[in-house]
């Protein structure tokens, strides 16, 4: 019988974050998400990330590491006039957060303007996200995904489902209306639940056709409606690699990009050490297998997707620190630690 969810491990957060200015930014976040006008005063003082067709611009520094340029409106405004575009268009920015020092952070696409012009003048790239999840700093990536997220969703949602007629974003981007019916559209995300799946000395590891050579990760898949998360997660499993799952532990969650916006649940989960034959259904996965602790911990040091040139054997590699499987891969690897 499954055991009821718990958590794992306590969020850093929970006990370090003051709550008093914690409260005041949420406050004032809410304030110019929710009021068009506070949120042009917002975006004027504000500061604004750069996408080229959903690409974000990093920047190289002089300390040897990639960063997301935040650039303030007024200079956007100047690049978007000497580039031949209208600055007009900043106005179309969508609030993604709000730092500690209250100053809004909006996301912008200037996908109608020359993609190398735009470089040259922000002294800058614009990187697939894939990729740019690997050069940015933790903090970093969490909030670039967003930024892609939201700026996705107004490209997509542009009519109504109902009257087919155009939708109208409120100012700050966190809705759109269809005057014509009346409905307002939110920005959503769907339920994916991801499991490491352990027999209690290794762990169970997937790939995908689509995965880069050599990466194997925790098993993931999206939630039927009316299922819940254990229901989704142990029919998954069983789906996957024909595993029955005994018992459940709560890890943590995480907004994902790919291959749209995923709200990803993520889960330890246990079989019977005696049960662990693993029968890979092809049409999901292309491969899984068991890993022992001395393989993940390995599988752990390499920090960049590793070459795997042509006829060298293929590097064991998992994804990178900022992916949530990642954290659950670590996580078992210190439990593991812990029994020894």
């Amino acid at each position: 019988m499954l055991q009821p969810l718990r958590i794992l491990f306590r969020p850093k957060w929970m006990v370090s974050r003051s709550s008093a200015s914690y409260v005041s930014r949420m406050r004032h976040l809410n304030k110019i998400k929710e009021e068009d006008e506070a949120c042009r005063a917002a975006l004027q003082s504000g500061n604004i990330f750069l996408y080229h067709k959903l690409a974000p611009l990093l920047r190289w520094t002089d300390s040897g590491i990639y960063q997301l340029p935040a650039l303030q409106t007024k200079d956007v405004e100047e690049i978007l006039e000497k580039l031949g575009g209208d600055k007009e268009m900043v106005k179309e920015s969508i609030l993604i957060n709000c730092t500690e020092q209250n100053e809004a952070q909006f996301s912008f696409d200037v996908g109608a303007i020359d993609q190398a012009a735009v470089e040259e003048q922000c002294r800058g790239t614009f990187v697939d996200l894939r990729k740019a999840f690997f050069l940015l700093r933790g903090s970093e990536a969490p909030l670039v995904a967003r930024g892609q997220a939201l700026l996705r969703w107004h490209q997509t949602n542009g009519f109504c489902s109902s009257t087919g007629q155009p939708t109208q974003r409120n100012q700050s981007g966190s809705q759109r209306v269809c005057h014509s019916s009346g409905i307002t559209y939110y920005p959503k995300m769907s339920p994916v639940v991801i499991v490491l799946v352990s027999d209690g000395k290794r762990c169970l590891l997937g790939r995908q056709s689509t995965f880069p050579r050599g990466m194997y990760s925790a098993l993931a898949g999206f939630c039927d409606i009316g299922e819940t998360m254990e229901e989704a997660l142990r029919r998954e499993i069983a789906e996957e690699v024909g595993l029955e799952v005994e018992s459940i532990q709560y890890s943590g969650s995480q907004h994902w990009p790919f291959p749209q916006s995923s709200f990803m649940v993520a889960c330890h989960a246990t079989v019977n050490p005696d049960k662990t034959h693993v029968s890979v259904d092809k049409e999901e996965l292309e491969d899984a297998q068991w890993f022992s602790l001395e393989e993940v911990q390995e599988a752990l040091t390499i920090k960049v997707p590793p070459r795997n040139n042509k006829g060298e054997p293929t590097v064991f590699w998992v994804p990178p620190s900022y992916a949530i499987a990642n954290r659950l891969i670590q996580e078992w690897a210190n439990q593991q630690h812990l029994k020894s």
